[in-house]
Order: structure tokens, then sequence, then C-alpha cells
């Protein structure tokens, strides 16, 4: 072997066959082929999709929370506001941490261990809440724990300064900020805002390395200005739940309206919650009785029956009306008084709330007259005033009453009202005659009125109204020490499963101060007292003339009388359920 030459080895003398070469070489074509398509797939086709997959193992699009706007009283009062909190979050798929650096976590949190792992196994490997509204503090020492795949993100919490007693005009927001009742619910456009975000680039611990852009700025959330004054809110709610407790009533609801320019003053109800402490709530505490809820008003509903007598001729001030022997039959009813009164005069009707003085004058009208009175006044209609569950109450057609129908509805049996109906049907008593829009955000612009009654007729009404509220009325208990008071009392029996209930009522109390220059209007219900007092001049009325007193105070309204002392008769009279 030695001395044979490599160019003349045997090996080389071997011939291949043409085919087997031609192969390789087709081979290697094909192989460069595929991956020159391979390459331009991934670099021409794919560029987006592979830089996408890319950014998203370092780069991240953060949000950046709006602040949601302030909610404040009148007078500047801060009733709700967002406070700075921190959220505590994970992507389980990229968490290392053993199971002490765990139980730290844990601990921090003030969390079970094992809340934590059952967090991380979910079945979304890419985001878990651990735990949210963490203080500031907390999420510092979170981060200082250095663990991969657990982050923090900036939230706000809602804080409410005035927590019950503001509860049902502010409603309440949830876990992400979003108004879930009342106006945080009703503005929750306004309040919220709109959120923004920015691109950032995270390592592998989360944290942030780079801030590459801002993609959108952040609008903060407009601030609302109440027309609620805190002092009276106060004043309301408090001078309520007295009553209801000492009455053991299933309920009670008031509302203060300002007579002068339709803004809400006061709205408050028994019972109620704690927005700051949102645990076991029931329907009964979130319930806003004063919007919501709809009763009879019984005798309250008589001063406007009165009214369209007078506006029509039909009576005057003055006119006798015999209501003896105290009980009258309409077809197969009968209805009656709670004391037989003999001859009364209008006004007299009204002093003592007789119901057959108040049949007898409606009977003489025609229906059609008393349902556009109604509905004038706001019954039978949704409450504009831009909340939540707002309700039109029950007024039927006039069409459909039969005599004894309307001899009921007269005095407020057989429709159905809110609290804030009534307080503001009673405006048109409290003004010149005529009825303006209510609102719940403080308002500076002027009022424009649509004129229900006229001008005279609204004066002699204020006239009864007062007589009402005074010695020898249904609600002598309204009075206030200085102020000369106007209203009327209404005591209805409870519908129950389709009939009346003998032993439950509703007590209620609709009237305005001073009578000489009228400021406010105050109405309360109390729903169901259970302590043997229920007539409205015994359970609402007293509300009424506590609440007046302190708000004319606060509003700094000049005494109108020089009563020094309030005179309540041991005999006097109650008005009829």
């Amino acid at each position: 072997m030695k001395g044979i030459q490599f160019h003349s080895s045997p090996v080389l003398a071997i011939k291949m066959p043409a085919w087997r070469s031609r192969l390789v070489m087709a081979l290697l074509y094909l192989a460069f082929a595929a991956l020159l398509v391979r390459a331009v797939f991934l670099q021409v086709f794919s560029t987006q999709f592979l830089q996408n997959q890319g950014e998203m193992r370092y780069a991240r699009t953060l949000e950046m929370p709006a602040t949601r706007g302030k909610i404040s009283d009148r007078h500047g009062v801060v009733l709700a506001s967002s406070i700075p909190t921190d959220a505590i979050w994970a992507i389980p798929e990229d968490v290392e941490a053993s199971d002490a650096q765990i139980a730290s976590l844990a601990a921090i949190l003030e969390m079970p261990v094992g809340d934590i792992k059952r967090k991380l196994a979910t079945d979304d490997r890419k985001f878990a809440f651990l735990k949210r509204q963490v203080s500031p503090d907390v999420a510092q020492q979170v981060e200082k724990l250095n663990l991969a795949g657990i982050h923090e993100r900036r939230e706000f919490h809602r804080f409410y300064s005035q927590g019950e007693v503001t509860a049902h005009v502010i409603g309440f927001t949830n876990g992400d900020d979003a108004g879930q009742e009342g106006l945080e619910l009703a503005w929750e456009k306004d309040l919220a805002g709109a959120a923004g975000s920015r691109r950032v680039i995270k390592d592998r611990l989360g944290r942030v390395v780079e801030d590459v852009a801002s993609i959108r700025t952040p609008h903060d959330g407009r601030d609302l200005t109440l027309s609620i004054d805190d002092q009276i809110q106060y004043l309301a709610f408090t001078d309520l739940k007295t009553a209801v407790l000492a009455h053991k009533a299933k309920a009670g609801a008031i509302v203060v309206l300002d007579a002068k320019t339709g803004e809400i003053l006061a709205l408050a109800n028994w019972p109620t919650y704690n927005p700051n402490s949102r645990t076991d709530l029931s329907g009964a505490q979130l319930r806003n009785r004063v919007i919501t809820d709809t009763y009879e008003p019984g005798s309250t509903a008589k001063p406007f029956t009165i009214a369209l007598a007078l506006e029509k001729g039909v009576v005057t001030p003055q006119t006798i009306i015999n209501t003896a022997p105290g009980k009258l039959t309409i077809g197969s009813a009968t209805i009656s008084d709670s004391h037989a009164h003999g001859e009364l005069s209008v006004e007299d009707i009204i002093k003592v709330s007789s119901n057959i003085g108040t049949a007898k004058i409606a009977l003489k009208m025609d229906a059609q007259d008393m349902w556009e009175m109604d509905t004038a006044v706001g019954l039978g209609q949704v409450p504009h005033i831009g909340f939540p569950g707002a309700v039109a109450g029950r007024l039927r057609p006039y069409k459909t009453w039969r005599p004894i129908e309307q001899a009921t509805m007269a005095y407020g049996y057989g429709l159905s009202v809110s609290l804030l109906q009534m307080a503001r049907a009673y405006t048109i008593f409290a003004r010149e005659g005529d009825i303006i829009p209510l609102t719940l955000l403080k308002s500076d612009a002027p009022v424009q009125g649509t004129q229900v009654v006229p001008r005279g007729i609204a004066l002699e009404m204020r006239h009864m109204l007062e007589m009402a509220a005074g010695p020898g009325g249904t609600a002598p208990k309204a009075q206030v020490i200085g102020y000369r008071v106007a209203g009327k009392t209404g005591t209805a029996h409870k519908l129950v499963g389709g009939a009346y209930a003998g032993d439950k009522y509703v007590g209620s109390f609709v009237g305005f101060a001073p009578a000489s220059d009228p400021r406010i209007v105050v109405a309360v219900m109390i729903d169901e007292p259970g302590d043997g007092l229920y007539l409205g001049g015994d359970v609402a009325a007293p509300v009424f003339s506590a609440v007046v007193g302190g708000s004319l105070r606060t509003l700094g309204v000049e005494p109108d009388s020089a009563l020094k002392s309030i005179n309540v008769p041991s005999d006097a009279l109650g008005e009829n359920p």
C-alpha cells in the first residue's frame, strides 16, 4: 500500500450510480429552499407576531387610573372622596417563591397561607388578585420581598365622611370604584373620569426598568357639589332615627326642600347602613324610602281637593258643610270621621281633618278636574331628579273612578305617592301657587315655576294649613318656638294582602315654615309605629317641629312669631285614619 499513489487508489475506481448523486443534490437544494422559505416566513410574514411575542415577555401596558371626583355638600364639606390604596396581584405562572416566602407574604397581607396558595393555583395562569385595597405601607412591605410574579397596582378606596347619615343620598362604589347606588351610580360617567395607560419595560421580577411612552393621559372625574346642607342633613337624620326607635316603628323617611329654589337640603331614611363597612346588608337598609317607596298619603292629600274646589268656585273658605252624624254612605260603602263635628266651614274641615267634609266637596266636582290637579302637582309621575329608582306612584285614570273612589281619593286613599312627591306638591302652597323642579345639585340659577293654582288660592290654603298645625288642629305638636308653621297630618291604614290592616298605619306630616314667607318644605313619614301611637300628629309632627326649628336657625331665617311656648291641648283632635 505504501507504493500505491492516492490518485490510483482502488476505492476511487469504484463507480457510483448517477441517480444517487443527483438525489443528494436534490435533497440539499430542498433543504436550502425550506430554510429560505422559513426565513422569509419568519422575517416577512411573522414579523409583527414575533415582535408581539417578544414584547409580551418584557413589555407591559400599565393602567393609569383616574381619580374619582369628590362629592361635597353645598358649603364644600367633602362627603365622598377617593383615598389611594394598592392591589397586590400575581402572574401565577411567573411566581417563584418558597414556602417560607409565601408564609411571609401571607403574614404581611394578613391572609391564611392556604388562601394565597389557592389563588396562585387558579386556572388563569396570567392574572390573579391576592388582595385589594391594601395600604401603601403594606404594598411597600410586599415589594421588599422581591418575589418574582408578585406585583402591586395603584387603586383607590372610596371614603364617606358622614357614613350612615348620607348613605341613601351618596350611595357607594364597588371594589373597582364604580358606582353601585345613589348619586355614585347616577353620576358614574362624570365622577369616574377616564383612565389612562403607559407602556413600560419590566425585568423578570416585574420591576419597571424603562418607561417607554404614555399611550393615553388619564382624565380625573368631575367633582359634584350637592344641594344637601351637611348640618340640616345631620339634624334630619338624627331626629328621624330618634322618632323611629322611640315609636318602635318599622321604618321612617324625611326630606327637606328649599321652597325658593327647589334644592333638596336633606334626605334621610331609617334603617340605613354604613357605606364604609357594607357587611351583611339587607334590602331594608338599602331602600331609599323617600324616593323609591310609595304609600297612601291619607289626609295630607286633602289640601289639593280643597284648593281645586276654591279655584272652581265650588266653595269658599267660609262655606258651611254639614258633616253630621259623622258617617256618610256612598253606594254600599260608608266613610266616617273620628269625631262627629256637625257643621264645619271649609277651613275648619282642613283644621280638624274631616273625611266627610272633604268627600262631600269632592263629589261636587268632576273627576277629571281632580285628576288633572293631582297630575299638575306631580302625582302619578316619576320625579325628574336624576336619581336611580325614583317611582311614579299610582294615580288611576279618572274615567275608571266610581263615586266612592272619587270620595276616598279626595282624602288620600286609593292612590299612592312617594314622600318626595308629596313634599314637592306642597311647594304650591309654600310658594305663590306655582310648582318648581327639584334638584340634588347646588343651583344658583333662577328657577321657573309652573302655575298650578292662583296666588290668592295658595295664600288661602296656607292660612288653613297654619290653622291645622296650630291649637285645635290635628298637629299642634308641629309648632316651632319663634316661627309660624303650616302643614297637614296624614294617617293611613296599610294595605296587607290586598286588604287594609286594622293595626298597621303610616303616620305622616307635610308642611312648611315660616308661614309668613316659607323658606323650607319638610315631609316626614313613620312606617308602622308600634308603641301605641300612630297618628301623624303624634309620630311625624314632632319630627317636623325639631327639624324645622334647627334648619331655620341654621339657614339664618329670622323668626316671624312672638310665640314663647308651645301649647298642646290635652283634647287635641286627631286626624281621621
